[in-house]
């Protein structure tokens, strides 16, 4: 908790992609893309909770084995190539509100195609 807060870093990755399918778990510099992203967070002061959204099990599992959760598989509509971020975000949200009754006070998005971030 940062003052008083809780704060969920929400990944999004879906399996779908026109360019590169499954390019969330394609290796880059040794480790699948979207890990970039799990460890950066883990590396925060501020980050309560690191939680996946993904329609693909494969991805999921990835998520898992390092470090972030992926509590539910996102629905099939919600992962088209033209789904925009806002209903999956909500989708999360209620999910973990009516799974298991948290809900955060700041949500800080977090893309895994965008792997050289900084921990700030």
């Amino acid at each position: 908790m940062h003052k008083n807060h809780k704060i969920l870093g929400l990944i999004l990755a879906r399996g779908g992609s026109k360019s590169i399918p499954r390019k969330n778990i394609k290796f880059l510099g040794g480790k699948p893309l979207l890990v970039h992203t799990i460890l950066k967070v883990k590396q925060s002061r501020y980050i309560d909770r690191l939680v996946l959204s993904t329609d693909d099990e494969e991805i999921a599992k990835v998520g898992r084995e390092n470090g972030c959760e992926a509590p539910f598989i996102r629905p099939a509509e919600l992962a088209a190539d033209t789904t925009p971020d806002h209903p999956v975000f909500v989708h999360a949200l209620k999910w973990l509100e009516a799974n298991e009754g948290w809900k955060p006070d700041i949500i800080v998005h977090l893309r895994p195609t965008h792997p050289f971030r900084k921990t700030e």
